[in-house]
């Protein structure tokens, strides 16, 4: 799945000049928690969320420190801070770096840049213009869409099964492949041998029901006591 499958076309966007009081309105009003700021040809310059907005001086939020703290603070930095937390408009207390990604970025790497990046949703870029928006609640939805249940049957032979899981279970499961021995017959995958907790097994039980081909497991793991494990 591509962010063009999962976006939100119908985008609610804001100016560099629209007042804050507005973007407050809009907030509320649509039920978001931010919103693009776009140019006069619809190509993203910031951003303004709710954290944006939270210290204010009309509301008497501003960040208050002792001396120590704002001593620490260059002119620049408090300059900068009065700007945010006094400003009118989207262009003041806006965020400018603002992470985008294109119509046909995979969604696996949407999801790994909110998480680096700390963000909850990435505008979605056509030639350098905004056509949508992909949040946390848009992977939820396509992930609620596409689960297992919807995975077309795969015709594969018992060796391939056999060595796709072998390699799974050891560099993605994490599993020690010397513990664990794998027997196909017909799709239906028997796990044997030892793990050390019960998350491993849990581990290898979905590791074998998500390689392609397989249409029943056995889990027949055992635990290994933790004092052998530590040895």
């Amino acid at each position: 799945m591509q962010a063009k499958d999962v976006m939100t076309t119908a985008v609610i966007s804001v100016s560099p000049d629209t007042p804050v009081r507005d973007i407050a309105g809009i907030l509320l009003t649509h039920r978001i928690s931010a919103v693009p700021v776009v140019d006069g040809e619809n190509r993203p310059v910031g951003i303004v969320s709710e954290g944006d907005l939270m210290r204010r001086g009309e509301i008497e939020t501003e960040n208050r420190r002792s001396w120590w703290l704002e001593a620490l603070h260059s002119a620049e930095d408090k300059a900068a801070e009065y700007v945010k937390s006094h400003g009118m408009i989207a262009g003041d207390v806006m965020i400018r770096d603002v992470v985008t990604v294109a119509e046909d970025t995979p969604v696996d790497e949407i999801a790994a840049l909110l998480e680096k990046r700390h963000v909850k949703r990435v505008p979605v870029l056509r030639d350098g213009k905004l056509v949508g928006i992909v949040s946390r609640a848009n992977l939820l939805q396509g992930l609620a869409r596409k689960g297992p249940a919807e995975r077309a049957p795969v015709s594969v032979d018992d060796r391939t099964i056999r060595e796709s899981l072998m390699r799974t279970l050891s560099t993605e499961a994490g599993l020690r492949a010397g513990r664990i021995n794998v027997l196909v017959e017909d799709g239906a995958v028997q796990l044997w041998g030892l793990v050390e907790s019960r998350i491993q097994k849990k581990a290898a039980q979905l590791a074998a029901e998500n390689t392609p081909g397989v249409k029943s497991v056995e889990n027949n793991l055992g635990q290994v006591p933790a004092w052998v494990s530590a040895n």
